[in-house]
């Protein structure tokens, strides 16, 4: 029986049965968390400056049960707000860290979080990362998906990294 309950929010075009969620939350599973899942369709004609409210509107109703973690990727990293409001640890996978309401969150937060980017990724700012928590994941040369060029192994191998420090975060 699983003692705590982890919530993975996924990102636009990478949901919570991609290879990120579902290694992590093997990892988290076998640490003792249940895990739950936010599933969406994200309208195509979703404004810009209506992002940030409807990923709360799909998100806030699953805090509702009781949750001890959230892990959250790219879109997903939108719910910072409600993990400051609601002081809950997270592990931020691929966080839109050039989006000012996420940053703030971010800097608000009194739970520590776990910032995981690649330098590929042009909504990565490693700087800003380890500015705001210690508890920061950067791998060199990889892009908005965690992958990284060269043989596939590379790449499997930055999963295994992102399993192991999300891992030693919640032990």
């Amino acid at each position: 029986m699983a003692d705590r309950r982890a919530l993975l929010i996924p990102g636009r075009g990478y949901d919570t049965r991609a290879p990120l969620f579902a290694y992590v939350g093997e990892a988290l599973r076998r640490l003792g968390f249940e895990i739950h899942e936010v599933t969406w369709q994200v309208p195509r004609d979703l404004r810009g400056d209506r992002t940030a409210d409807w990923v709360d509107e799909q998100v806030a109703p699953a805090l509702a049960k009781g949750v001890d973690l959230l892990v959250g990727k790219s879109l997903g990293t939108l719910a910072t707000p409600l993990a400051a409001d609601r002081g809950l640890r997270a592990v931020w996978l691929t966080p839109v860290l050039n989006h000012p309401d996420i940053v703030a969150a971010l800097g608000r937060a009194t739970e520590p979080f776990l910032l995981v980017g690649g330098t590929g990724d042009a909504l990565w700012n490693g700087a800003v990362a380890r500015r705001l928590t210690p508890h920061v994941l950067e791998v060199p040369d990889a892009d908005h998906a965690m992958l990284v060029p060269g043989p596939l192994a590379r790449s499997a191998e930055v999963l295994g990294r992102v399993c192991t420090a999300v891992e030693d975060f919640v032990r």
